[in-house]
């Protein structure tokens, strides 16, 4: 089965958007330092643009966590890859997610992360999927809402695929 891509979101709005959560964030936390933690691979790009754009002091970090394999479907069960390697011991936590889809791993990592000791734990996402939730969880900060559809790009992929593309684009299968 062959696949395309059309773009939804570009590169530019993308950007935009970025500027405007790193400004919110920088005011929020104004006179504090935020710890971000980049959920690995599919942050990754969008964790480096908005750690520029956050004007307060920042520290990061990264986790690797699986719930989908290759498949486009997540398997529902939620594993550590890749841990992180500081104390959160007081610490203002935002986790950095690509996309806010059923849910379940954000919930889980914001409990887990409230338990180590994080004096708080916000979550901001590139990407928020409403019509795909099955666990109650909000992200604070959000670039996007976009339908239920498979994207890749900006970091996204497709069984690793697509991860460079400047865009956000829908994977179409022929």
């Amino acid at each position: 089965m062959a696949e395309h891509v059309e773009v939804m979101l570009s590169e530019d709005e993308i950007g935009q958007r970025i500027r405007k959560i790193g400004e919110r964030i920088s005011k929020d936390y104004e006179g504090k330092s935020v710890h971000l933690i980049c959920i690995l691979k599919g942050a990754s790009f969008f964790m480096c643009e908005l750690a520029k754009r956050i004007t307060v002091p920042v520290s990061i970090d990264f986790m690797s966590l699986s719930s989908y394999g290759s498949s486009t479907e997540s398997a529902g069960v939620v594993s550590i890859k890749k841990d992180i390697e500081e104390p959160l011991d007081g610490r203002h936590v935002i986790v950095v997610e690509d996309i806010v889809d059923t849910g379940r791993t954000l919930k889980y990592l914001k409990e887990l992360l409230k338990d180590r000791g994080a004096a708080d734990v916000k979550l901001c996402a590139l990407l928020d999927k409403p019509d795909r939730r099955v666990v109650d969880v909000e992200a604070d900060y959000i670039g996007f809402k976009i339908p239920d559809e498979f994207v890749v790009g900006y970091g996204l992929d497709y069984d690793q695929r697509y991860r460079n593309l400047p865009y956000i684009g829908a994977v179409k299968f022929d």
